[in-house]
């Protein structure tokens, strides 16, 4: 029953973030040359993050992200069968806030300024898939690597480990929107991909094979690093 909360925690927890960030950025547009709309999604998908941490991070620890999950599982924080549960319910969430977003704007008559879901794509990097698995890589081990750090219990952040997280996930937001749209999480990009078209399927493994990459580059770094902080 313990497993299944957790796992319940973490389907509303992506559910949000993709309802929240993915909309955010299909009403303001995320256009690097459109500057509010850039800033409004970013803080919106950090947001989330601030307000899910406290909502469920003393439930499932508010991965809501099977990249965060993969650096949890790597660093022992949670088992091998969690760690496929996590992820099954992660993608579940956000594929149902990506079917929200969808019958919203088209009961609503609205206009998609991401004209896909606010799902991720290659186009503002002329469609170079090194460039994308090297965007995201990075980007989410840097945000591996400070959520480490951050819920490290020998370093206790205490109250303010949610905020920390999403203000940094804004700031990789901030760099990521106009280079790949940000993804440094496999659910979030796989919800939004279903229902945008067979373009967006086509490139979607770029931002799971990324995301996966820099969580277990972060997870084994600061494995490495904090085992020998004394040293």
């Amino acid at each position: 029953m313990g497993s299944m909360k957790k796992f319940i925690a973490e389907f509303i927890g992506t559910f949000t973030l993709v309802l929240v960030g993915c909309g955010t950025a299909m009403l303001v547009g995320c256009k690097s040359d459109a500057g509010c709309g850039y800033i409004l999604t970013a803080f919106a998908f950090g947001l989330v993050i601030v307000g899910m941490a406290y909502a469920v991070g003393n439930i499932s620890g508010c991965h809501i992200n099977p990249a965060v999950s993969l650096g949890v599982l790597i660093n022992g924080g949670i088992s091998v069968p969690e760690f496929f549960g996590y992820i099954v319910s992660q993608c579940l969430g956000a594929i149902a806030g990506a079917a929200c977003l969808k019958v919203i704007w088209n009961l609503g008559g609205l206009t998609d300024q991401t004209g896909a879901l606010g799902s991720n794509g290659l186009g503002q990097i002329k469609d170079s898939i090194p460039a994308g698995l090297i965007v995201e890589a990075l980007l989410t081990f840097i945000f591996v690597f400070v959520i480490l750090g951050v819920t490290d219990s020998k370093f206790g952040h205490g109250s303010f480990g949610g905020i920390i997280i999403g203000f940094t996930l804004v700031m990789v937001h901030i760099i990521g929107i106009g280079l790949t749209g940000t993804s440094v999480n496999p659910a979030r990009s796989i919800g939004p991909a279903i229902f945008a078209g067979i373009e967006s399927l086509k490139v979607v493994w770029v931002f799971i094979v990324g995301p996966f990459i820099g969580s277990a580059l972060a997870a084994f770094c600061y494995k490495f690093l904090s085992s020998n902080k004394e040293a």
